[in-house]
């Protein structure tokens, strides 16, 4: 008999308190049950799973709460179930539009009112979106960090019922974390204005450091954190030595059925990789940031419906994709951390079916880990020349520029002061850590059209070559509005519905803004740098230990241990990843390529690990009482030799399991 949907035990990092909801048990049991049903009514699931159930009833129940659960745990769940069950609307905090999109489709598929702002939307639909939430009973609001700190945002924040507040990926928050983000700080003001509103804070990836970090960052009355184990069981760590990596990865996908990722470190080579793949009769499509939104669309949903093999991409794609028969992750270029490479591998096999993470190292990764040191954390000299010149680049005398915000073309800029990009952006980084100047990355500044003509006036256009004709019969039919003021379009969607392609596209809407019958901006990437302080002179610049000192010797520690684990020839794979996240308890896996190539991990498993669980499992039914399945969170034991032992138990008629109760035979 096969035990399944077990859940993962309760395992926190070391010297982080697990703690569960106060509070009368009957009331909460009522309150569950009700969890349930909403959760069967709007997802379809009897049950859950994990530690979704311990992360709704403390939320509900009022209390700040940091959930930490490995990818595919079902983070979703945990606060769009409690949303539904209380009064107001639920702010949810995330980085990703792709997410923030994705999320408001589902819901609104599942007749739940939700949306979302995000850069790209015009004044009027941010204002349509936060009324919405102040009368229009909605209950999901999906909202950037960035746009936290706006005027307007605040202000209609004082008219709205929120009840919780949820922070997506909040390992951003914190300093020591790998993915640090300022504008997680505005996070704060939140507080300050709903002080009574409780927090959920929700991360894949958080080591003992950054989990006190964010409870502290996050004002949180006090420590709470429930956390799942992050052993993957069913999850294959491998790395494999290659000198030539395309050839390794042709090799892999020929050898391995299924689903597929690739991951590689800039976007250039996503596109050559899936033209090399396409080139040996592999389906494969390339994916990064800088593609418009609807072609991202388009290839996210051919790969997810099966219709492509495998996506090449930069680490912007995977957040929030709901696929969970992914058999293979595989990186052609190294991360430079634990955390990046654990959550990006995570994304194999969350359908809890045998899958492979395979990274790629060649004899020049270590070499070229040490050195993304030096370029994350360029000299203090490099970093006061660079604010010097960017001052210059804008004529800004000292003392002037406060709050200043500039559109910044980083091609021009290197080229005139014989920059590179990577140090210099990490200069940037760093002059905001200290407070000087902010970069922000490139904005999708979406393309615009308005009608300009009358409609009865179009008439006298019916002489326009055939694509303005088939563009100008897209737009009116898919765009609304058009006629009243400027709204955002996207080419590509165009492109799809009129079957021509992009140039086309564009050559006919410049052809329509000429004859006057549409004003057209057309879409371009802006980057801009904004001031925040007045100019000071360079060596005036102070960047403390804690900007500076303190953050770099967190980088080296982490690439540190990124060499570790692909250096690593006798140590288990999943062992150094979960030890790094304070996992301690943790075992050999006993199928990475480390355990394999010793032969050792596997018999440990099946001996004396599975006869230790047994003997634990018999012990806690020794009472002659019935348990719940749940219970087995207390043996502190591993997802993996739980099941083994259950299913040895069960089989040989030592125990009975029924419906999720266990009781010895």
């Amino acid at each position: 008999m096969r035990i399944s949907n077990l859940p993962t035990p309760n395992k926190c990092p070391k010297d982080t308190s697990v703690s569960k909801p106060d509070g009368n048990e009957h009331d909460e049991g009522t309150m569950m049950s009700r969890a349930v049903d909403v959760l069967k009514q709007y997802w379809g699931y009897d049950s859950f799973r994990g530690i979704q159930q311990d992360i709704i009833a403390s939320i509900c129940s009022g209390r700040d709460t940091l959930g930490l659960m490995p990818t595919g745990g079902g983070k979703s769940v945990t606060f769009q179930v409690p949303s539904m069950m209380l009064e107001g609307v639920c702010i949810v905090i995330t980085p990703l539009i792709a997410l923030m999109k994705d999320q408001v489709a589902h819901l609104r598929d599942r007749g739940i009112k939700a949306t979302a702002v995000y850069s790209g939307m015009t004044r009027s639909e941010v204002l349509t979106a936060f009324d919405n939430c102040i009368l229009g009973n909605y209950k999901f609001l999906y909202i950037s960090p960035e746009r936290i700190g706006s005027e307007l945002f605040q202000v209609k924040l004082g008219h709205m019922r929120v009840n919780f507040i949820t922070v997506d990926e909040a390992h951003c928050i914190s300093q020591w974390g790998y993915d640090f983000r300022p504008s997680y700080l505005n996070i704060a003001l939140i507080r300050k204005l709903k002080p009574d509103v409780p927090v959920l804070a929700l991360t894949a990836t958080a080591t003992p450091r950054v989990v006190d970090d964010i409870q502290r960052q996050l004002h949180f009355g006090e420590s709470n954190v429930l956390c799942m184990s992050f052993e993957r069981s069913n999850l294959s760590y491998i790395v494999q030595e290659t000198e030539n990596k395309e050839n390794s990865l042709v090799e892999i996908l020929n050898e391995n059925d299924g689903s597929a990722i690739v991951y590689t470190r800039n976007r250039e080579q996503t596109a050559e990789l899936a033209k090399l793949l396409t080139s040996h009769d592999i389906s494969a499509l390339h994916y990064h940031a800088g593609l418009e939104n609807a072609d991202k669309d388009m290839r996210q949903r051919l790969w997810q419906d099966d219709m492509v093999r495998v996506i090449v991409c930069t680490n912007a794609f995977g957040m929030g994709i709901d696929k969970a028969d992914v058999r293979l992750v595989v990186h052609v270029g190294v991360p430079d951390s634990i955390e990046a490479y654990f959550q990006e591998a995570g994304r194999a096999g969350r359908d809890g079916l045998p899958a492979k993470a395979i990274l790629l190292k060649s004899p020049y990764d270590v070499t070229t880990l040490r050195r993304h040191v030096d370029t994350a954390f360029p000299s203090k000299q490099f970093i006061r020349e660079a604010y010097q010149n960017i001052c210059y680049y804008y004529e800004l005398a000292v003392g002037d520029g406060d709050g200043l915000r500039k559109e910044f073309n980083i091609n021009d800029f290197c080229k005139r002061f014989r920059y590179f990009p990577l140090p210099l952006l990490s200069a940037f980084r760093l002059l905001e850590h200290g407070g000087y100047l902010q970069y922000n990355d490139p904005e999708d500044s979406v393309s615009c059209v308005k009608i300009v003509v009358d409609k009865n006036e179009l008439y006298r256009f019916h002489n326009l070559p055939p694509n303005c004709e088939k563009v100008m019969q897209a737009l009116m039919r898919n765009y609304n509005g058009l006629f009243a003021d400027l709204m955002p379009i996207e080419e590509a969607f165009i492109a799809q519905r009129t079957k021509l392609n992009h140039t086309e596209v564009y050559e006919a809407l410049l052809t329509l803004n000429k004859f006057g019958v549409i004003y057209y901006i057309p879409f371009k990437r802006i980057a801009h740098i904004v001031f925040l302080q007045r100019r000071v002179e360079s060596d005036e610049i102070v960047l403390s230990n804690e900007v500076y000192e303190h953050r770099r010797m967190e980088l080296i520690q982490r690439v540190h241990a990124m060499i570790r684990y692909i250096t690593a020839q006798t140590a288990c794979r999943s062992r150094l990843l979960l030890e790094y996240f304070g996992q301690t308890d943790a075992v050999d896996c006993g199928q990475c390529d480390v355990c394999v190539a010793n032969d050792y991990g596997r018999h440990a498993t099946d001996t004396a690990q599975v006869d230790y669980a047994q003997r634990a499992v018999v012990n806690m039914l020794g009472d002659g009482e019935p348990h719940h399945y749940t219970q087995l969170h207390t043996l502190k034991l591993p997802d993996r030799l739980l099941r083994q032992a259950l299913e040895t138990l069960v089989s040989e008629g030592e125990i009975l399991y029924d419906n999720g109760i266990l009781t010895l035979a």
